[in-house]
């Protein structure tokens, strides 16, 4: 008894679906959709260079201090736009970890890191170069040289030392310039 009315269920139900649709035109297709290429990718962009010539006239790594708290900016950054970074309210668009690598592989990373953000469009970006804990000497190497490194790139319009909840002044915050922007 209950199959019985399962069947007549099942032909209501085909039948109501007859009905509905009952107006409706078959689709029809000629040609099938040619494959189409995929559009070449977009080159990743090389790294930047410092322009060591004019670095070496102007700054050498012996005439740069580097204290606990980082601090830089280029001349005509507002001194609100420089707040906003001290206190971590820009977002941070893109990071790089540093702490742990040689010198030389750590300034290559930067480059091609710093790079990376003016293809992404990136107002700041945070790199994190550690405290130097334990480096030889307890002496913070890399820490040092990122805040040399930074002051060479014409792209870079200040940086200071991050807040305690991103790493304190195991770490600094980027300020980058617009790329969009002329100079």
């Amino acid at each position: 008894m209950r199959g019985g009315s399962l069947i007549e269920n099942e032909k209501d139900g085909v039948d109501l679906f007859r009905q509905q649709v009952r107006d409706a035109a078959p689709l029809q297709h000629d040609v099938v959709a040619t494959y189409r290429p995929k559009p070449p990718p977009i080159p990743r962009p090389r790294a930047i260079a410092p322009p060591e010539d004019a670095a070496r006239v102007t700054l050498s790594e012996s005439e740069v201090e580097t204290p606990d708290f980082l601090l830089f900016a280029r001349p005509g950054i507002q001194r609100r736009v420089l707040a906003d970074l001290q206190r971590g309210a820009i977002e941070v668009g893109l990071e790089v970890d540093l702490h742990g690598l040689h010198a030389e592989h750590a300034r290559q990373l930067l480059a091609e890191f710093l790079a990376e953000c003016g293809y992404r469009h990136v107002r700041c970006a945070r790199i994190i170069h550690g405290k130097g804990h334990r480096s030889s000497g307890h002496q913070p190497v890399l820490k040092q040289k990122v805040n040399y490194w930074l002051r060479l790139y014409d792209q870079v319009l200040a940086f200071c030392s991050a807040t305690r909840r991103d790493g304190g002044t195991g770490a600094v915050y980027v300020l980058l310039r617009n790329p969009n922007k002329q100079r």
